[in-house]
């Protein structure tokens, strides 16, 4: 009798758990689906908030610096790679949040390991700001890449949309509007901002140049120009924008089969620029002193002077073997 009770109370048990796990996968996967439904700006806007308020919260990151001059150039298109990135935080945060961990990773070089000099100080200052700066470049590199290929993979499903509503009978604008609704970001937003544009006072082709300009997408800027040249000749808005998503069809595939046959060149470039910063950066924070005791020898700096040419002109010559035109 006891047997049976234990069998009964352990199938329960195990009915019980399977039940659990399921519940807690469906919780999960409806939850992932939601997210990948909803875009930011939806998000937004359901929260309460403004639709003008929502707009400039989500194109501030675009401000220009004022500034005049190669350091203002710098800011803005610095500025302009991170808003590309899909990255919310402003430069001069960035900026600070660099500079804060250089400070640490001095401070920890110097007082913890023990800086012996004035020369081994600045060089493990040195050796703190070219591994940050690595560090926050690649991770920067890595967020404008992903983001930018998935807007590219998104872009035929939303011009689909576009599309449909087109032939259906709906305004460009109007059809614009419902991609926002139906797909996540980044495409959602961008889309979403097209739409604020031309409620604020823009033309659509204004809209969409900033579009472009905002994502730094060739196919986004082929869009604004296909949409662009329509409007001022004319012409079958649907019959354009299909052919061009077959065009962007087809160059996603090339592209795709292109990164296949590069992979191992790509990887190999990667690991070729950046393990010799990380290593002299970290050699320079542990050990100093293995060069700072190099500084007087004659031959140090012209040999330092001539390993950076050749690095720069392997970077250019890398570059150049794993990017193609397509």
């Amino acid at each position: 009798m006891q047997n049976l009770i234990l069998q009964i109370t352990l199938v329960f048990a195990f009915v019980a758990t399977v039940l659990a796990i399921q519940a807690g996968a469906s919780m999960m996967f409806a939850s992932r689906a939601r997210r990948q439904r909803v875009n930011r700006r939806l998000t937004l806007l359901e929260s309460g908030i403004p639709a003008k308020q929502v707009y400039e919260s989500l194109v501030r990151r675009q401000s220009t610096s004022g500034l005049g001059g190669i350091g203002g150039r710098l800011f803005d298109r610095a500025s302009l790679y991170l808003g590309q990135a899909g990255l919310t935080i402003s430069l001069p945060r960035l900026l600070a949040y660099a500079g804060g961990a250089v400070a640490g990773l001095w401070l920890l070089s110097t007082f913890v390991l023990g800086a012996r000099s004035l020369q081994d100080t600045l060089t493990a200052l040195v050796a703190a700001t070219m591994l940050v700066s690595a560090a926050v470049w690649v991770w920067v590199s890595r967020q404008h890449a992903q983001r930018k290929k998935l807007l590219e993979e998104q872009l035929p499903l939303a011009l689909d949309i576009i599309i449909r509503a087109i032939r259906a009978g709906h305004p460009v604008v109007s059809a614009v509007h419902l991609v926002t609704q139906e797909m996540g970001d980044p495409i959602g937003s961008e889309f979403g901002l097209i739409v604020d544009e031309t409620t604020y006072g823009f033309e659509f082709r204004e809209a969409l140049a900033n579009f472009a300009r905002r994502t730094g997408s060739e196919d986004a800027h082929f869009f604004a120009v296909s949409v662009g040249i329509q409007s001022e000749t004319g012409g079958n808005l649907a019959e354009i924008l299909a052919n061009l998503t077959n065009v962007i069809r087809g160059r996603i595939t090339l592209g795709k089969r292109v990164q296949a046959l590069a992979s191992e060149g790509r990887m190999s470039a990667v690991v070729l620029s950046l393990l010799p910063l990380f290593l002299i950066s970290f050699v320079g924070l542990t050990q100093p002193a293995f060069y700072t005791s190099k500084f007087a020898d004659p031959i140090f700096w012209p040999i330092v002077t001539l390993t950076l040419i050749l690095y720069g002109i392997g970077q250019v010559v890398m570059h150049r073997i794993v990017n193609f035109k397509y």
